[in-house]
């Protein structure tokens, strides 16, 4: 394999995880602020805070379309120039409707990058390197989450909030994944699956790894050959509804587990125990930290302990922590300022080494090469639906029934994903595309 090539081409894709990250968790930290300025309801709060998650959906079922149509690549280098506008407009928005306007057009992009990203960079993967590889653009997604808390409080420490400069300084990677992804090629399978372009498809492959290249290419031709003589079918239907299942389930517990709810509010989190302003802000940076630490960890084990036993890892530290979070808001335990924060980076752990490491990886792994995009876009349209919803209700729900309510009810999901894991998850680690194809079947 020529690494320095496929790591590259990997690195700059996973940009867009990046991006993602960043653009998810920045608002944590000028929200706040947000509120007072325009005198936000806690309802309005968090339709402001919903409003990218409701562009991600969109950005998500149709991320596939044009993936499927024009090229993994070149919906990527549309994504970045919605990052670069998002950014550029969310630093000056002049009101409350206009900075949910842009924040929008940002999530459009947050939900086409999670179709289009993780699915170019398995189908340019080797199969002994393709949880690595793919991984890397949680990786970034994490990254993208610590520059951004990092960046908050930098920011937030020294102009009293300056929420416009934390949403302003995205401008920066924006413009830098633009530029960059143009200087990947084609995905191989995209070529000979939707167009036939068996000579570019060759090039990639060759480039990739010149003595597997002919077998590689001759594996996807003739998994496009076998596709082509059987009868089309609509995706929604029987054929495909072992992966669709998957797919849903994976997204479905990603979200359930809180993960969305505690990045976008770990301050206001962290302050409902009794923290002050800027040491909430400094926590943040701790979630931060030990999310990189162990997607990094993630990243390692994936392609030796294979997906099930990461997910395991992680549904157990899901339910430990997230009971002990519960237990301190029902019983307000005068130290749970201290406690809360140790808690919740051992809840960010296990999302990092687990769910985290696995979901995206999953996803682009278990769907045929001719649905591929539409299968990766419902997974992540199913990952973003949920996102929404948890997000943009939050502050309302914990306001109502309090934070032992809310992280007891985490706490349960977390219970069925482990039994989920047990009794259904399959294993594909090592195992080529078309082989989890048939696998599947």
């Amino acid at each position: 394999m020529n690494q320095r090539k496929v790591y590259f081409w990997s690195l700059t894709v996973a940009l867009g995880g990046f991006l993602f990250g960043f653009d998810t968790a920045v608002i944590s930290g000028g929200e706040q602020a947000i509120q007072e300025s325009w005198n936000l309801s806690d309802f309005m709060l968090g339709q402001m805070v919903g409003m990218a998650l409701y562009g991600t959906i969109l950005g998500a079922i149709f991320g596939g379309i044009p993936a499927d149509k024009y090229g993994r690549r070149t919906t990527l280098f549309w994504v970045a120039l919605l990052y670069l506008a998002s950014a550029v407009g969310s630093a000056f928005s002049w009101d409350i409707y206009s900075l949910m306007f842009f924040r929008f057009i940002g999530g459009i992009g947050v939900g086409a990058s999670s179709v289009a990203a993780p699915m170019y960079i398995s189908e340019i993967a080797p199969s002994e390197k393709r949880g690595q590889l793919a991984a890397l653009f949680q990786f970034n997604i994490v990254f993208g989450i610590l520059i951004a808390f990092a960046s908050n409080y930098i920011i937030g420490a020294g102009d009293n909030g300056g929420w416009r400069i934390m949403l302003g300084v995205e401008i920066i990677p924006a413009a830098l994944f633009t530029y960059l992804i143009t200087k990947v090629p084609r995905s191989p399978r995209w070529l000979v699956v939707k167009k036939g372009l068996i000579d570019e498809a060759r090039a990639v492959l060759q480039m990739i790894n010149p003595e597997k290249a002919e077998d590689a290419l001759q594996e996807i031709i003739q998994s496009a050959k076998e596709e082509e003589k059987k009868v089309k079918v609509p995706f929604f239907t029987a054929k495909y509804r072992k992966p669709i299942l998957l797919a849903f389930l994976i997204a479905f517990f990603n979200q359930v587990s809180g993960i969305n709810a505690i990045i976008y509010y770990a301050p206001r989190i962290f302050e409902d125990t009794g923290m002050g302003a800027e040491s909430a802000l400094l926590s943040t940076v701790g979630i931060g930290v030990i999310n990189l630490i162990f997607t990094l960890l993630g990243l390692v084990l994936i392609d030796t302990w294979g997906r099930k036993k990461l997910m395991y890892l992680g549904s157990f530290g899901y339910i430990i922590s997230l009971s002990c979070v519960s237990y301190v808001f029902f019983t307000q335990t005068g130290s749970g300022s201290l406690l809360v924060p140790f808690l919740l980076f051992i809840f960010i752990a296990s999302h990092a080494v687990g769910q985290g490491a696995v979901i995206w990886v999953f996803i682009s792994e278990i769907f045929p090469n001719e649905v591929r995009s539409y299968g990766n876009a419902f997974g992540s349209s199913t990952h973003w639906v949920f996102a929404a919803l948890i997000s943009a209700f939050f502050p309302f729900f914990a306001g109502k029934f309090g934070g032992g309510f809310i992280f007891a009810s985490f706490a349960f999901l977390m219970f069925l994903q482990l039994i989920w894991v047990w009794k259904v998850m399959p294993e594909t680690k090592g195992i080529s595309l078309e082989s989890i194809e048939k696998k599947l079947d």
